[in-house]
């Protein structure tokens, strides 16, 4: 299995990349193909000692920058370091993508070359949440700004598959993101949304609030991609903005400082727990491949914890498990629709 990676993307391109993905080819026995510059990567690889590594390159001439467009990874710059790195997948040569570049770009390209799974409209970028039961798996956390309620079943059936074969959850409790637990909360999206989850063959809770991502009420939390950045961005702000000021308070006192020295252990327990390198990136639910989202500024660990992620995901097949659990649900409440709108006495 080869996992290509996208050396150019990141905003410290290439070094967190190059570096990143030696880490992971010495930690976890990978095969890696760097894709971006030659010239670049070969000089920035000779820093490293890759004896008995399997890290090849390839060449790709053009970037795709965290300015550009989406299309611009499709239309003009066919050459990009990210749609290379899908085309190796598309043609067998690897087995998944990671990128670290525009989050936009690498969709937009993994869906030009892979396509999307059959039932799937909309893919979606998921997000692992730490909570005080364990994870949950939020999503869409970008992708898909305007969204239609079809779309929120298709990433709770993707997001359920998710739970259940990545995260070990042997009963995934789905839940919609709304302003209420109430049936009478939510906006014409989520109502309807709420409506057709209701006939989908799993265990959905309804809506949940925001503070109930954290609790670990649900395994899976559903919501359009406009709300789910919201909350992504917000958590990794909040995350920095306490360990920020716990720093603060740590200075003022000196039987403070040795508290901290007797908790150090805890707070380094912590840290791992709310760091976004741990998780690695958001993988791209509903394409015909594997393909895995990073941090623009994302550090070493992160790019080797998301190649490993990526090589695991792979291995598992999800993306077979996930396209027969589409056709599955969505034939059962097509027929069930189709039923409802039949005319009284036929």
């Amino acid at each position: 299995m080869k996992i290509a990676v996208d050396a150019m993307g990141g905003d410290n391109a290439p070094q967190v990349e190059v570096a990143g993905a030696v880490a992971a080819a010495k930690e976890y026995s990978l095969s890696i193909i760097l894709v971006g510059d030659k010239e670049r990567l070969v000089a920035e690889l000779a820093q490293y000692d890759v004896s008995g590594l399997d890290i090849t390159i390839h060449h790709a001439s053009e970037v795709v920058g965290m300015h550009d467009s989406a299309s611009d990874a499709i239309r003009k710059k066919k050459d990009s370091s990210v749609r290379v790195a899908f085309d190796l997948v598309k043609s067998g040569v690897a087995e998944a993508v990671v990128s670290a570049g525009n989050s936009g770009a690498t969709m937009a390209a993994g869906m030009y070359v892979l396509k999307r799974m059959n039932g799937i409209d909309r893919p979606a970028i998921a997000q692992v949440f730490p909570t005080l039961t364990g994870h949950t798996v939020v999503l869409d956390i970008g992708g898909n700004v305007d969204c239609k309620p079809a779309h929120l079943v298709q990433f709770a059936i993707m997001g359920e598959v998710y739970a259940r074969h990545v995260l070990g959850v042997k009963q995934p409790r789905v839940g919609l993101l709304s302003n209420g637990e109430e049936e009478s909360k939510g906006n014409d999206l989520t109502r309807e949304a709420n409506s057709m989850l209701r006939d989908v063959a799993f265990d959905y809770s309804g809506y949940i609030e925001g503070r109930d991502i954290f609790a670990g009420k649900v395994d899976v939390v559903v919501c359009d991609g406009f709300v789910g950045n919201i909350v992504l961005k917000l958590s990794e702000g909040l995350a920095e903005a306490v360990g920020t000021m716990l720093k603060e308070e740590i200075k003022k006192k000196l039987i403070y400082k040795i508290g901290y020295l007797l908790s150090r252990p805890a707070f380094a327990r912590f840290k791992k727990k709310v760091d976004y390198a741990e998780y690695g990136g958001a993988p791209l639910l509903g394409i015909n491949g594997v393909g895995m989202i990073c941090h623009g500024g994302s550090n070493v660990k992160a790019i080797k914890n998301a190649i490993r992620f990526a090589s695991d995901y792979a291995a598992k097949g999800v993306n077979q498990r996930m396209s027969e659990k589409v056709q599955e649900n969505f034939a059962i409440y097509s027929q069930q629709r189709d039923c409802s709108k039949e005319s009284p006495g036929t």
